[in-house]
């Protein structure tokens, strides 16, 4: 059993910093205590899936500094809208 956030966003016209942004994001949660991996689309709609060891190792990448200055960053200037769904996986499988 582990846990998947599962972030869907649409995203503004802004571009300024975002792929840098995005990127950083993806090697500082690589870096987190409990990270085990994750899935992106982007088209129309922003699908990014991240998986964790526990609650507690979500909790500790929501308060990651730079994280916070990037969700912020997000509100202000590249998301029109976002939502985050955390869910407990509790069976997988695959082709």
């Amino acid at each position: 059993m582990y846990y998947a956030v599962i972030f869907t966003s649409r995203r503004t016209e802004v571009e300024e910093g975002y792929a840098e942004t995005a990127i950083r994001m993806m090697e500082l949660a690589k870096q987190q205590p409990g990270f085990i991996g994750v899935e992106s689309a982007r088209n129309e709609m922003g699908i990014t899936v991240s998986y964790w060891e526990s609650l507690e190792a979500i909790k500790t990448w929501k308060a990651n500094t730079e994280h916070l200055f990037a969700q912020e960053k997000g509100k202000s200037t590249w998301y029109k809208n976002y939502k985050v769904r955390i869910a407990k996986v509790e069976r997988e499988y695959e082709f």
